[in-house]
């Protein structure tokens, strides 16, 4: 009989925290993570997934933002497309993949994206003033992806939720939209994609035809509302991607699911370009338009 009260106060609490599950966390995991290979790791804030022989996703779950971060490696060296969050220590899920140097490049310099750059000495930086003022760290960013409803779960054990921020880093080597990272076996080109922000890049990997798109596409709400967007830079980067020659087979996004057909590219062009036009009609909410397709939408304005 004593332990009916402790029972009943239990399963109250365990309902109490499902009420207050948020409803995008509800939805996971995505369908489509079933279909990958998942590479076993000992840290409960990230997940990681095998995409290619020597591409990994590395991939947050457990923030609204649904992060994810590319480790591509070569013979000699690799190379971390993004560092999350900063929640996590991705530094240590990186040290377990591979035993090569890595460098860091950002695929622009959001603060989702640039979190644990800081625990890196070898960064990479698109050339722009937006990359420049970034690179000085932010709180007030950070902390809004701690605010109710953000977080799915817990928290790693011993982060410190009000001194997290987005740390200051040191850009060690400036690059330009043509410019080519070779890691030994296999050469990246860096493709400037301005319009989300003024430093977004595509990377493409031309002899494994693989396209790492960063936030210029990924299946889910593309943001296009910040006061950096540029939109008519946008619909040009969208054109240059859909254009891209030999084709890619494969699209990695950086929000949502790691693996995208590159089908979608000229269907992004199209659809943004009915925006624009006026032809499609958004659903408007908290004073931002969404323009939705099959897939994916605009967040706009």
């Amino acid at each position: 009989m004593k332990c009916f009260p402790i029972l009943i106060l239990i399963t109250c609490f365990t309902l109490s925290l499902a009420a207050q599950k948020p409803d995008w966390c509800k939805k996971l995991p995505r369908p489509a993570y079933a279909k990958l290979e998942r590479v076993p790791i000992a840290n409960n804030w990230f997940e990681v997934y095998k995409i290619r022989p020597g591409v990994f996703a590395i991939y947050e779950p457990h923030q609204f933002e649904e992060v994810i971060s590319y480790l591509i490696a070569g013979s000699n060296r690799a190379l971390l497309v993004d560092t999350g969050m900063g929640i996590g220590n991705i530094k240590e899920v990186v040290e377990k993949l591979t035993t090569l140097p890595v460098s860091v490049l950002n695929s622009h310099t959001h603060n989702d994206h640039v979190g644990d750059n800081w625990r890196f000495n070898d960064i990479y930086g698109m050339d722009t003033a937006f990359t420049r003022a970034n690179a000085r760290g932010s709180k007030t960013d950070a902390q809004a992806e701690l605010a109710p409803g953000e977080i799915c779960g817990s928290l790693p054990k011993g982060f410190d939720s009000k001194a997290y921020s987005t740390k200051p880093f040191r850009i060690t080597h400036w690059l330009n939209g043509g410019d080519k990272i070779n890691l030994g076996g296999r050469t990246l080109e860096v493709i400037a994609t301005p319009g989300h922000t003024p430093d977004a890049i595509a990377l493409f990997d031309a002899q494994n035809r693989l396209l790492f798109t960063g936030d210029s596409f990924y299946l889910g709400p593309i943001y296009l509302y910040r006061p950096e967007t540029d939109l008519d830079a946008y619909v040009s980067s969208m054109q240059k991607l859909a254009a891209l020659a030999p084709h890619p087979e494969l699209l990695l996004p950086s929000h949502n699911v790691p693996v995208a057909d590159p089908a979608y590219l000229p269907r992004v062009v199209t659809a943004i370009q009915e925006v624009r036009q006026g032809e499609i009609k958004p659903i408007v909410t908290d004073g931002k338009h969404e323009y939705v397709f099959k897939d994916f939408s605009f967040l706009m304005r």
